[in-house]
């Protein structure tokens, strides 16, 4: 037997763009506030959802920010009716979703708690033998009488949430609430959810904490862009949306790193070309001797160098390529598998002093990692024409995040042929969330009576 029921459930919401009525009776009267609304005039924020959830069973609600969770959440709720299809709840619904909501400011808790009981359904005997174990719960029992305008937002929403708890649903929905309180507080509504687990109450659950999902969840379905993709096995669901968030990011970071690369491209545009004769140069020099120019560029600080493009271009870099260990161009990695840069380059001319650099360095500009073949002991001969290189990493052992990388080519004293400095742009992907850099491979070993477990095993 189904708790919850969505059958081709759509709900289209009106754009604003100024066109109004009059009044609402003319509005009423002319039956066109969606009717005659033009697609362009109109938002879809579910489109044809389906899908039922067991009785007793917890089931999740994935996607991104905008895809329509919410609003599905608010149609089993009642809150809002849908455009079409149908819904169908059994038993009772309480809803964590917005907290607090129908609490007047005015007032004290005490009277809020049995306002907000009713309006969950509740009767006024109910309310009155929960109502200690509310209060304590909220840890409010020393402002309960105060008016609830006078509450922190925190206050605000846990008394919310406990009055919402204590409803004894049959089906319970939340809605990104185990960020209410502090983290003793988050424990308390981590254990009463398990609670819930334990007497086959149905919870339907919507959050961003996808290991919340894999862990506690019997099922789920992800919601995009207001239309189901798919449904079923937890982790199966969250590797599919990862994939799809991670070919997002992939898109967006190359977008990104087209542009820096374009401007740096077009900053640079009037520097001194050795072509065009703008900085002197002998034979000797073209192949790498002794330097003979009377003018040249001052070297620049590369740690401390902002984004951009530099150098006289004798040597060119053309283009820069990041692989993912599958051989494939990507701007997303996951930590601990292996990359490659690809530089490719083309010398004008014969040279024999040249160098290949490589740097990273976190968001924040902080250097990571820097090297250069000539550090590594490869001392230049001879390079000539289009030449390809490559920076093969066998393990990127760096936390999550997002990183930027140096590529260059120049002298062995410094000077610059072709210095693209944080041009490129990628990004680390990790189901581990831990701190700093760099994550070296590792692992823990104990002796001795210990034990360990998590907040979220006690869901399960």
């Amino acid at each position: 037997m189904n708790a919850i029921e969505l059958a081709n459930v759509s709900k289209i919401y009106r754009r604003y763009s100024g066109r109004q009525f009059a009044t609402l009776k003319s509005a009423l009267l002319q039956r066109s506030i969606l009717r005659d609304l033009s697609a362009a005039e109109t938002f879809p924020a579910l489109s044809d959802v389906s899908f039922s959830v067991p009785k007793g069973c917890t089931y999740g609600v994935i996607g991104r920010n905008g895809s329509g969770k919410s609003t599905a959440l608010k149609l089993v709720a009642g809150i809002t009716k849908p455009t079409s299809g149908t819904v169908k709840v059994e038993g009772r619904i309480s809803a964590l979703i917005e907290l607090g909501a129908g609490f007047h400011p005015e007032i004290s808790g005490r009277e809020n708690v049995f306002i907000n009981g009713i309006m969950l359904g509740l009767t006024k005997g109910q309310i009155l033998d929960r109502f200690d174990e509310i209060v304590d719960f909220a840890e409010l029992r020393e402002f309960i009488d105060a008016p609830v305008k006078t509450y922190s937002s925190g206050m605000y929403m846990r008394l919310g949430f406990a009055v919402a708890i204590h409803v004894d649903p049959d089906v319970l929905l939340v809605d990104e609430v185990l960020a209410v309180g502090d983290e003793g507080f988050t424990h308390k509504c981590l254990d009463k959810f398990a609670e819930f687990r334990r007497r086959n109450k149905t919870i339907l659950l919507v959050t961003h904490s996808l290991g919340l999902v894999e862990r506690f969840c019997d099922e789920a379905v992800w919601i995009d862009e207001g239309r189901v993709m798919g449904h079923g096995d937890p982790k199966r669901l969250v590797d599919a949306y990862l994939t799809a968030v991670e070919k997002g990011e992939d898109t967006l970071l190359a977008t990104t790193t087209a542009k820096a690369v374009e401007a740096a491209k077009r900053a640079d545009g009037d520097a001194p070309h050795p072509a065009e004769g703008v900085i002197p140069a002998s034979s000797d020099d073209a192949a790498g001797g002794p330097e003979t120019a009377s003018t040249e560029p001052e070297l620049k600080n590369f740690f401390e160098e902002t984004e951009g493009r530099w150098g006289s271009r004798d040597i060119e870099i053309t283009d820069v390529t990041l692989i993912d260990k599958a051989g494939t161009p990507s701007f997303v990695f996951h930590s601990g598998e292996a990359m490659s840069v690809r530089i490719t380059v083309d010398a004008h001319s014969p040279i024999t002093d040249f160098v290949f650099g490589f740097g990273l360095f976190n968001a924040e500009g902080v250097c990571c990692y820097g090297t250069n073949t000539y550090l590594e002991e490869m001392t230049p001969v001879h390079i000539e024409g289009v030449v390809t290189a490559s920076f093969d990493i066998e393990r990127l052992d760096l936390v999550e995040g997002t990183y930027k990388l140096d590529v260059a080519v120049h002298k062995r004293d410094g000077f610059p042929y072709d210095y693209h400095r944080l041009l490129y742009t990628f990004r680390v992907k990790s189901r581990t969330h831990d701190a700093g850099i760099y994550r070296p491979p590792h692992t823990w070993s104990f002796t001795g009576a210990v034990n360990f477990t998590s907040e979220i095993d006690k869901l399960t």
